[in-house]
């Protein structure tokens, strides 16, 4: 019995060993040299002083409210992505062709996107000159240029893009639902939203969790290609759209401070765990009520 308790574990344990070198060896290095003064590979032990230094710049924590602030995309994209695929699941004419146009931006590499978008949102790009067209000119703003409209800017880019990738999730398990309860919901008279709220979400409680976890990591460690590309490399203007991310590549490349790079990213990593750990705490509980 001991044997066959084992033995799955050992045929998953090259894997493991495979997986800890590639991930954990990095994490392990990265932690070191945030308490070093990096010159090339390695440099003198300087305890807290990278993290001091940091932690003293405004510019860090004007990047860390950055990427805070794009969680508000998160319940957005949420929402979005589910009425979206209800509605395709519901079979509206042309489904199939929607479906396929909602996730052709997912498949397209970021930098494409964001280059493009950059273009068509500049104050004399497409997107002005069609609200001017149609008599909004209030509407024609400086999307890109503009230090208070820059980053709400990415964030449309970001849920346009995103949000692809949470329909295909919900519609994949709105498909494999038993068709039954509708069937009966209907029979019932209840209306769109009812089967909604009361029937479809409750059964997709799983997959809109998976797809929460996944869009806050993407909101934290994930928008660099967005930002880099749309502000300039700089985060511009100003520093509007500096993340964490662009922060870490600045010290690390532009100024070559790999020690202040590595703090840097202890300390995204820490904030990552801070705000996606509650979320698992949250799922075991209500694991546990349902189970009892």
């Amino acid at each position: 019995m001991n044997r066959s308790r084992i033995a799955p574990y050992l045929y998953i344990l090259p894997l493991l060993l495979l997986l800890a070198f590639v991930f954990g060896y990095p994490l392990v290095r990265i932690f070191e040299f945030s308490f070093k003064q990096v010159r090339g590979i390695n440099g003198p032990w300087v305890g807290w002083a990278n993290y001091k230094l940091v932690l003293g710049q405004d510019l860090f924590w004007d990047s860390a409210l950055h990427n805070l602030f794009l969680l508000i995309a998160v319940p957005v994209m949420v929402g979005w992505s589910l009425l979206i695929s209800i509605l395709l699941y519901e079979r509206i004419r042309g489904w199939k062709l929607y479906r396929v146009i909602l996730f052709v931006p997912y498949i397209l590499a970021i930098p494409i996107i964001a280059a493009v978008m950059k273009k068509m949102f500049q104050f004399s790009g497409p997107v002005n000159e069609v609200l001017r067209w149609i008599g909004l000119d209030f509407l024609a703003l400086d999307w890109i240029g503009s230090s208070d409209v820059a980053l709400w800017t990415v964030m449309l880019l970001i849920i346009w893009r995103e949000s692809a990738l949470g329909i295909i999730l919900f519609l994949a398990r709105l498909l494999s639902l038993d068709e039954s309860l509708i069937e009966a919901a209907r029979l019932e008279g209840a209306n769109w939203w009812q089967r909604a709220r009361y029937v479809l979400i409750p059964q997709m409680k799983t997959v809109i969790e998976f797809y929460v976890v996944i869009s806050v990591i993407t909101m934290l460690s994930s928008v660099f290609s967005y930002v880099y590309i749309m502000g300039g490399g700089r985060g511009g203007p100003g520093t509007s759209t500096m993340v964490i991310e662009l922060y870490i590549f600045s010290a690390l490349v532009k100024i070559s401070l790999p020690g202040i790079a590595s703090a840097v990213s202890v300390l995204l990593f820490l904030i990552s765990l801070l705000l996606i750990v509650p979320l698992f705490a949250v799922r075991r509980q209500a694991y546990r009520e349902e189970v009892e």
